[in-house]
C-alpha cells in the first residue's frame, strides 16, 4: 500500500467533511497553492484514495424511511458472490456483505414502508435462486449512520 503524507491526509479529512468545498478554501486550509491542492485531490484519486463523490440525500424526503437489515442464507455453501451480484442490483439495497458464520449475506435495504418490505422480501429477493432463508431485522431508530473512514489514526500493518 501507498504511503500518504500528512498534507494530503489533511485534505482527505476536508474533502470527507464537505465534499463541495471550494479547491481555494481547501488550500488555505492546509496552508498550499490552489494548483498544488488540485494536482495532490487528482493524484489521491488516481492512486485510488479517493473512490468518488456522492450527495447525502434525505431519505425521508424521497419516501425511503425505513432501513432493514436482511440476513440472507444461501442454499448452496459458496453460492454467496453470485447472490450477492444479484442482490446488489436491486435498487432499494444499498449494501450487501459476505458475513462469517453460516454462508449468509447481510443486506440493507430502504424502503417506504413494511409493506414495501415484504413485497421486496416475497417478489424479489425470496425469488432469486440460492435464496434458503430470509431473516429481517427493522431499524426503530438510527443513531450513527456513515461511509465516513476514521482518519486520525492511519494503521501501517
Amino acid at each position: 500500500m501507498e504511503m500518504i503524507d500528512e498534507i494530503s491526509l489533511k485534505i482527505l479529512k476536508i474533502l470527507q467533511e464537505k465534499a463541495r468545498i471550494p479547491n481555494v478554501e481547501v488550500a488555505r486550509q492546509v496552508g498550499m497553492a490552489p494548483s498544488a491542492v488540485l494536482e495532490r485531490i487528482r493524484k489521491l484519486e488516481k492512486q485510488g484514495f479517493i473512490d468518488g463523490y456522492e450527495v447525502r440525500l434525505n431519505p425521508e424526503r424521497f419516501r425511503r424511511g425505513l432501513v432493514a437489515f436482511l440476513l440472507v442464507k444461501t442454499s448452496v455453501a459458496g453460492g454467496h458472490d453470485s447472490l450477492g451480484k444479484r442482490l446488489a442490483e436491486i435498487e432499494a439495497v444499498q449494501e450487501v456483505h459476505y458475513v462469517a458464520g453460516k454462508d449468509g449475506l447481510l443486506v440493507k435495504v430502504r424502503v417506504a414502508s413494511t409493506a414495501g418490505l415484504g413485497r421486496l422480501m416475497e417478489e424479489v429477493v425470496g425469488k432469486l435462486p440460492r435464496v434458503k432463508d430470509v431473516k429481517t431485522m427493522i431499524v426503530i431508530k438510527t443513531f450513527k449512520e456513515t461511509a465516513r473512514i476514521p482518519l486520525d489514526v492511519i494503521d501501517s500493518a
